[in-house]
C-alpha cells in the first residue's frame, strides 16, 4: 500500500512515495519556491533517477498535481495512477492540546486544526494548504494528520504550565506545548529497539539538533519534558532563535530601541541564535570554520551551544532520576562530530565512557558512540520522521 507524506512548508512542499508496510521508500523531493516565477521541483526515484522540473507554480494544488504527474510518468515515475494511493499523511505542525496522537482528517477535525493557527500562524496555514489540494485533487483518498506536538502531550501539568496568572492558560491556553514531537518519538523507539531492551522501560534523552533544535525526556515510552515551549522559541538557542533568556531584558531592548512587536518577533526568531552570537551565519558548518580561523565569536557561540545541551541533559536525566540512552539526531547531532563531542564531555558522574574516536568519526548512521562498558548508553540515530507518518497513516487508515 503506497502512502504520499507531504509536509508543506509557506512556500514548499516535501514529499515522500513510500510503499508501506515494507518500508520501501519509492520516490521522494521538494517543490521550491510556491508562488513565484522560478519555482522548481527536485524528484528522485527509488533507483537513483533524478529529475528537476522548472516553472512557475503559482500555488500548493498545482504543485501537488505536477507532483502526481512525474509520479505517474513513463520516465520518473512509480505509480500508473491515482488509485495506487492508498491514503496521504501530512505533518500538521500543531495540534493544541486537542490532539494527542495523530488522527483521520474528516471534515471536522480540519475545522479543529484552522481553529489552531492562532496557535501557529506561521505553520498551520501552509499545513492546510496541502490538506486542501488533497480533498481537490483526490477527494476519495483519506488523509490523516500527524501533530509535532501530539507525542508531547503526555507532560504532566506541573511540567508544562508556566507561572503566569493562570486565567491565561485558561483563555488562550498559553503552556509548554513541545515540537518536534514525531522526530524524538522515532528516534526514542528505535534507540530502544538497537539496544534490544523494552522501550516501556527505559529512561531516553534524545537531542535533535539541527537548525532548528530540541531535547526532550522519555520515561517509559512517555515524553516527560521538552525545552521547546509554547513556540519554537524557548529552550536551547538554535540557528536564529534566542532560546531561552530573561524576559526583563527582551522588555529592556524594546524601550531602549523604540522596537515595536513585530520588530521584536523578528528579532528572537530571525536575528539571534548562532547568527546573532557570532554575527558569521546560522550554519553550524560555517561557524565551525570561521572559529578555526579564530573568530572569537564563532568560538563563544559553540561554547555557549555545547554548554546549553550539556544543561538540558543534566536536568533531564534529573528529571527521570537517570538516564539509560542519550541519542543525538538531526543535522547537527548526526553529524557534527566536533560539537557533539565538546556536548559529551564531564557527563563522568552518570557513568558515561564515550568513545572518542568514533564520536569524532561517525556520521549518519545508527551507531553507539559510547564504549561498551558505559553505563548510560549513547548514540547516533537518523530520525525519519516521513516513515514516522507513514506508519500512523496506515494504522489509521487500516482501522
Amino acid at each position: 500500500m503506497k502512502i504520499l507524506v507531504l509536509n508543506c512548508g509557506s512556500s514548499s512542499i516535501k514529499y515522500q512515495l513510500i510503499d508501506m508496510p515494507s518500508q520501501d521508500v519509492l520516490a521522494k523531493g521538494l517543490i521550491e519556491k510556491i508562488g513565484l516565477k522560478d519555482s522548481l521541483i527536485i524528484h528522485k526515484r527509488c533507483d537513483g533517477k533524478e529529475t528537476c522540473v522548472e516553472g512557475e507554480i503559482p500555488d500548493h494544488t498545482l504543485g501537488i498535481s505536477k507532483l502526481l504527474e512525474i509520479l505517474m510518468s513513463a520516465e520518473y515515475g512509480s505509480i500508473k495512477n491515482y488509485d495506487e494511493i492508498f491514503a496521504v499523511g501530512h505533518r500538521v505542525v500543531h495540534g493544541g492540546e486537542k490532539f494527542s496522537s495523530s488522527i483521520l482528517l474528516t471534515d471536522e477535525v480540519i475545522k479543529v486544526v484552522e481553529d489552531l493557527i492562532d496557535l501557529a500562524p506561521l505553520h498551520n496555514p501552509a499545513n492546510l494548504k496541502g490538506i486542501y489540494a488533497i480533498q481537490k485533487i483526490l477527494p476519495n483518498v483519506k488523509q490523516v494528520g500527524v501533530f509535532d506536538t501530539a507525542f508531547h502531550q503526555t507532560l504532566p501539568k506541573y511540567a508544562f504550565l508556566y507561572a503566569l496568572p493562570y486565567e491565561y492558560y485558561e483563555k488562550y491556553h498559553v503552556r509548554k506545548f513541545g515540537f518536534h514531537g514525531t522526530s524524538h518519538k522515532y528516534v526514542s523507539k528505535r534507540a530502544a529497539e538497537i539496544d534490544g531492551r523494552d522501550y516501556s522501560k527505559l529512561k531516553i534523552i534524545t537531542c535533535h539538533l539541527g537548525n532548528g533544535a530540541s531535547i526532550a525526556a522519555v520515561k517509559n515510552g512517555l515524553s516527560v519534558e521538552t525545552s521547546m515551549g509554547f513556540t519554537p522559541v524557548e529552550g536551547l538557542f538554535m540557528g536564529t532563535r534566542t532560546g531561552d533568556l530573561d524576559l526583563g531584558a527582551i522588555l529592556y531592548i524594546m524601550e531602549k530601541e523604540k522596537m515595536d512587536i513585530k520588530e521584536v518577533n523578528n528579532m528572537i526568531n530571525k536575528k539571534s541564535g548562532m547568527l546573532g552570537i557570532s554575527g558569521v551565519s546560522s550554519d553550524m558548518r560555517d561557524l565551525l570554520a570561521s572559529a578555526k580561523d579564530g573568530n572569537e565569536r564563532a568560538q563563544v557561540a559553540l561554547q555557549m551551544y555545547a554548554y546549553q545541551v550539556k544543561k538540558y541533559i543534566g536536568a533531564y536525566a534529573a528529571v527521570m532520576n537517570g538516564v539509560d540512552i542519550i541519542v543525538f539526531t538531526g543535522g547537527i547531532g548526526e553529524n557534527d562530530c566536533i560539537t557533539r563531542f565538546n556536548i559529551m564531555q564531564g557527563f563522568d558522574y552518570l557513568g558515561v565512557k564515550m568513545d572518542e574516536e568514533k564520536c569524532k568519526t561517525i556520521r549518519s548512521k545508527e551507531e553507539y558512540i559510547s564504549t561498551p562498558d558505559s553505563k548510560v548508553k549513547v548514540m547516533i540515530v537518523p530520525t525519519n520522521e516521513e516513515l514516522v507518518i507513514a506508519q500512523d497513516t496506515l494504522e489509521i487508515v487500516t482501522k
